[in-house]
């Protein structure tokens, strides 16, 4: 595997199960059992209804293109990506998530608000595996 020089998520307590599930390529995320909607990102109260009764599912991660931007400036470590398409995706569960499109290019003329896409399990280190999605 080679080095990975960005920076990286740090799991909390809370966030552990999320970031196993990633490592396991599956994608996890809270429901809460009082008003049935699922939550991203991970959080001890539901932010739809503020109970505390939630459990943890797997989700299928699948959805659609929300909105997205299409960085030219990059920060620190990421410059040979640029450009790059950063998204926020409305995954079929519900919740929306801020993640990066890969395997298209960053060109507006393919990045259609409401595209399908799917997700991508990104091993950046033997720890952490992140989210990212592409067009479906």
């Amino acid at each position: 595997m080679a080095e990975y020089n960005k920076a990286l998520p740090q799991p909390t307590p809370d966030t552990q199960p999320y970031w196993d599930g990633l490592k396991e390529h599956v994608i996890r995320m809270k429901r809460c059992l009082d008003c049935s909607k699922h939550h991203h990102y991970p959080r001890a109260l539901c932010p739809h209804c503020g109970s505390t009764n939630l459990e943890w599912t797997t989700v299928s991660g699948k959805g659609k293109l929300y909105t997205y931007t299409i960085n030219h400036r990059p920060p620190r470590g990421w410059e040979e990506d640029a450009p790059y398409t950063v998204a926020i995706v409305e995954v079929d569960e519900g919740p929306r998530v801020m993640t990066t499109i890969v395997g298209t290019d960053a060109d507006p003329d393919l990045l259609k608000p409401d595209s399908a896409v799917e997700p991508v399990f990104d091993d950046v280190t033997e720890d952490i595996t992140l989210l990212k999605y592409k067009l479906s």
